[in-house]
């Protein structure tokens, strides 16, 4: 349904500070992933956004804005996995005890993956790491009691509820409220004008600092790294997210630095002097806990890109709560629309984590618009949203998606593309969902494993 990919595209960027719609975005036509939301509008509509924002880019140096093409089955494709293994298996991204259970009066989601939190959740119901332990203790609590002793436990976990539920509930009141993306103008870059760009790499030679985990925040700076950006991730130390890893480093360097620690931090503040762009999905207090708040990362580096992400918003009672993709699909009525839809007795999630990858994509447009509004008038910025505003705009698309329809078939990896030698063996990649006239998407570093890279600059 292109006319309606093309109303999320003019949301997106209207939202960017853009104009509504736009007639150098190309949005060709495909198949959908099965849901009963439009989640390949969204994925098409997302990409379009990050493709668009860097033509205007592209147009400051050139004069000219290059056209954009969206390919909707390789949109939807990339909301998957892009990367294609030859000859080895990617590890499973969820933990044995991570999913769906039947509590004493509806169902709950648990969220695993991290060893804490995990720890977290059996901790609270008092069982081993047994997933019949676990179900026989969860059916006892009410589902948000348990969701509201696994978060306090500090876990993460999320109960079911429908729309209404969530559009009732102080939360899904205060999102509502929220615009899709926060924008603010900060100090300017001291000196003179910004160099010349390259059209062709127009991000090359700009430094991007991520400090992003699964899924939303590394699918913004693998874009960005894409046209050409310099990114250096940086996690703490024992920190692996082994299930999407291969996924999401492509093109980049991965460090790690403890900055709870003050030598960590003082390294991390060193990085971001000479950084252009810094990408953080940590909870919305994090930074500030740790002594980086808003304040000190706009002194040590007037002029910065300042963008973020977090899961539940930026206002009300949440605020600070930590969540991810498939924990708001539980919340904002998402999985219930779908189990209503199909007649299931269980959640019904998207077939995809579309939150993450819709609200990753946009992450990047907000990057690539601070970076052209530098290029005009010298000023930094900051950007925020979140995985439950996107949830949002894609439920208020209505369930009219299509469960039955023929499904997508995206391009296969080209045989005359270079192999991508990774360190667990050798892969393809399909090609890119978008493309920007005389702007190709290239990446010159395979994925890698995190941690593996000093935490520093390359030179030059």
């Amino acid at each position: 349904m292109t006319d309606r990919a093309r109303l999320l595209l003019d949301q997106f960027l209207g939202a960017l500070g853009g104009p509504g719609p736009v007639g150098g975005v190309e949005l060709t036509p495909g198949g959908s992933l099965p849901s009963v939301f439009a989640v390949s509008d969204l994925a098409q509509a997302s990409v379009g956004a990050a493709g668009a924002a860097c033509a205007r880019l592209v147009a400051l140096g050139a004069g000219v804005g290059p056209s954009v093409t969206v390919d909707r089955d390789l949109a939807s494709a990339w909301f998957g996995f892009s990367i294609r293994p030859e000859g080895w298996e990617l590890v499973s991204p969820w933990d044995a005890l991570a999913g769906d259970y039947r509590a004493e009066d509806g169902w709950i989601k648990l969220h695993t993956n991290a060893p804490h939190h995990r720890a977290a959740a059996l901790a609270v119901l008092g069982v081993p790491g047994d997933r019949d332990a676990v179900a026989g203790a969860v059916a006892t609590w009410s589902a948000d009691d348990l969701e509201t002793a696994v978060v306090d436990a500090g876990g993460a976990a999320a109960a079911l509820r429908s729309r209404a539920a969530w559009d009732a509930h102080p939360q899904g009141i205060a999102v509502a409220g929220e615009p899709l993306v926060h924008h603010q103008v900060t100090d300017p870059v001291p000196g003179t004008a910004a160099p010349p760009m390259d059209a062709g790499r127009p991000l090359a030679g700009l430094r991007v600092l991520d400090l992003t985990r699964v899924l939303a925040g590394p699918v913004a700076t693998r874009l960005l790294a894409g046209w050409g950006a310099q990114v250096l991730r940086i996690d703490p130390p024992g920190w692996d997210e082994p299930g999407v890893v291969p996924e999401v480093t492509l093109g980049k360097r991965c460090a790690r630095l403890d900055l709870t620690m003050p030598e960590g931090r003082d390294r991390f503040l060193r990085l971001l002097a000479s950084a252009d762009v810094l990408v953080h999905g940590y909870r919305s207090d994090a930074l500030e806990g740790l002594g980086l708040g808003a304040a000190l990362r706009s002194e040590t580096r007037p002029g910065l890109v300042d963008v973020s992400l977090d899961a539940y918003g930026w206002t009300g009672p949440w605020v600070t709560r930590r969540g991810f993709d498939s924990l708001v699909q539980m919340s904002s009525g998402i999985a219930e629309a779908g189990r209503a839809a199909t007649g299931a007795d269980r959640p019904v999630p998207l077939p995809v984590q579309a939150l993450d990858h819709a609200a990753g994509y946009l992450l990047a447009a907000c990057a690539l618009t601070g970076l052209a509004q530098r290029q005009v008038d010298g000023t930094g910025s900051r950007w925020r949203t979140s995985l439950a505003r996107v949830a949002r705009l894609l439920v208020d698309t209505g369930t009219d998606g299509d469960l039955d329809g023929p499904g997508i078939e995206p391009a296969p990896p080209r045989s005359d593309e270079p192999v991508e030698r990774t360190p667990w063996g050798d892969a393809r990649r399909l090609p890119p969902p978008v493309v920007v006239d005389g702007a190709p998407l290239r990446w010159s570093l395979p994925a890698g494993p995190l941690g593996v890279s000093p935490p520093d600059w390359p030179p030059g």
